[in-house]
């Protein structure tokens, strides 16, 4: 008897359970194996468009004032260095608040963990209006910022989502499309502006007002989030919890794991210096072309909203890229797409610091610079996901605070204070990006290989990712959604390893065994 697709099985079986069916096909761990960009089929897309809105929101109440900054400047008497000290502000709050969420993604699902981090930090976008002094400026500017955490939330979701195949172009697209939001406020909050002006406003209430903007948004993105946003594709937290269906895991547990695999230290560092880079140049890019070429406030803003905007492209590209590279070579692939693309990205950067002396160029240079560096980013998390199951979230979390921590060292060495010119700065912190790309190197997972020794002979993915997990564990089955998810991540050995690397590892378009539970 012929065999039915792993999508068709699991369909039947939850109907006959008298669970909801799926409008997408899904996987033996219930993730969709497609992407429909432009659907809200409950819950993989409808999940998918409240993780990267509600992190595009976040995006543009963080980065709200840079726009506006030669007009906040003057208002509150800003010195060069108060401005560089908000804007390391704004992306160090975000370093550990990626980690605590990361480990609330873990432990109570990234639904109510996104909401409730976007509702907690929203007052702080409301406050941007009544501010009167540089302290009270960086401090907005510091609790701001804290929402980007929300990066973590979305993409958790995303790989409790996809499966393997899907997960990098799943990732790439939330993450592209909420940072899409960096290069949308820069157009933005000019026209807000210009807006309130134009009634009758004076310069010094008009850009408090339009403040207003990007704190509403913020506001409404939490209240869809919980209104119709899903934990995992099975239901909710909570509900898996109660039935059985989803182990409780303890902070501990989660925490060793996450900090004990080496992988993550590294991703960590790497994603430093491709979103870190992005969230420097969000601070900078917009005074710089101001300054250094005499341009008005809007083209300036124009300027720095092409490098944010590629985004709708370049990060998706980034995860479409990695899910290609794995589909012929593996996971050595998408571990070579990350260093060549993050390293081409160095080398761009320190060319937009060399070409200072011509407008056209520098232009010309940063919006293929901005392909490159965020594209980075998008073939990251499309290794994330694969580091750890138990300690996802955390692990993502790690990731995503690296990027903060190199946004606040590269802004603090190149672009704090009067030391370096700004495009002196660009220019080291494209070597920084070549060198903090190197480690990717030692990345090496026995079931796949790394950048240039192959895998261990008799490793397989199941083994793996149950080391995570205590004898006592398995026995109970804790282990079951980390089984399901090496059976569905075969392509990862690449062509060759796909055929025979382990008898416990079923292709998706297989019929799983028969399962109880979500």
């Amino acid at each position: 008897m012929e065999a039915k697709p792993a999508a068709m099985e699991v369909e039947g079986v939850e109907a006959a359970r008298g669970k909801p069916r799926f409008r997408m096909p899904v996987d033996s761990d219930l993730k969709a194996t497609e992407f429909w960009l432009f659907s809200f089929a409950r819950p993989h897309m409808a999940s998918f468009h409240m993780a990267w809105f509600s992190f595009f929101c976040c995006f543009v109440s963080t980065f709200a004032a840079p726009p506006l900054l030669p007009l906040i400047r003057d208002t509150l008497g800003l010195t060069a260095t108060d401005i560089g000290n908000a804007g390391i502000a704004s992306v160090s709050g975000a370093v550990f608040a990626r980690l605590a969420m990361g480990t609330a993604c873990d432990l109570v699902g990234p639904r109510l963990a996104s909401a409730s981090l976007i509702l907690l930090t929203t007052p702080a976008v409301y406050c941007s209006s009544i501010i009167q002094s540089p302290s009270a400026y960086l401090l907005v500017r510091f609790f701001t910022g804290i929402s980007l955490a929300s990066f973590v939330s979305a993409q958790f979701w995303m790989s409790s989502m996809f499966s393997a195949p899907k997960v990098g172009l799943a990732n790439g697209v939330a993450g592209g499309w909420g940072n899409l939001g960096g290069g949308a406020v820069q157009l933005l909050m000019p026209l807000v502006y210009e807006a309130i002006h134009k009634i009758g406003s004076t310069p010094f209430t008009a850009w408090r007002i339009a403040f207003f903007i990007p704190g509403l948004m913020q506001t409404f993105s939490a209240i869809a989030v919980l209104a119709f946003g899903q934990d995992m594709p099975g239901g909710n937290y909570r509900s898996l919890h109660k039935s059985g269906d989803m182990h409780k895991d303890s902070f501990g547990n989660v925490l060793r794991h996450a900090l004990t695999n080496y992988r993550g230290w590294i991703l960590a560092l790497t994603y430093g210096y491709c979103f870190g880079v992005e969230l420097t140049i969000d601070n900078v890019v917009h005074q710089y072309f101001y300054d250094r070429f005499d341009v008005n406030l809007q083209t300036a803003g124009l300027i720095a909203a092409s490098f944010g905007m590629a985004n709708i492209i370049s990060r998706p590209g980034g995860g479409l890229l990695s899910d290609w590279l794995s589909s012929r070579y593996g996971m050595r692939g998408r571990l070579w797409g990350l260093w060549t693309v993050q390293t081409i990205g160095g080398v761009l950067c320190v060319v937009l610091g060399i070409v200072d002396f011509s407008f056209a160029a520098s232009v010309a240079v940063m919006v293929l610079f901005s392909f490159f560096v965020q594209a980075a980013c998008g073939l990251t998390f499309g290794i994330v996901p694969f580091v750890s199951r138990r300690s996802l979230g955390l692990i993502s979390g790690m990731t995503g605070g690296g990027g903060n921590v190199g946004a606040v060292l590269t802004q603090y060495i190149f672009f704090h204070g009067t030391k370096y010119k700004t495009e002196t700065g660009i220019k080291y912190m494209g070597l920084m990006i070549i060198a903090c790309t190197l480690p990717i190197v030692l990345i090496y997972f026995p079931q796949w290989g790394g950048m240039f020794v192959g895998p261990r002979k008799g490793a397989t993915a199941e083994e793996y990712y149950s080391r995570e997990w205590s004898e006592h564990e398995r026995e109970k089955g804790f282990n079951a959604a980390s089984v399901r998810f090496a059976e569905n991540s075969v392509r990862e050995g690449g062509r060759s390893g796909s055929a025979g690397q382990s008898r416990h590892t079923t292709p998706v378009d297989e019929s799983p065994p028969a399962r109880g539970g979500v």
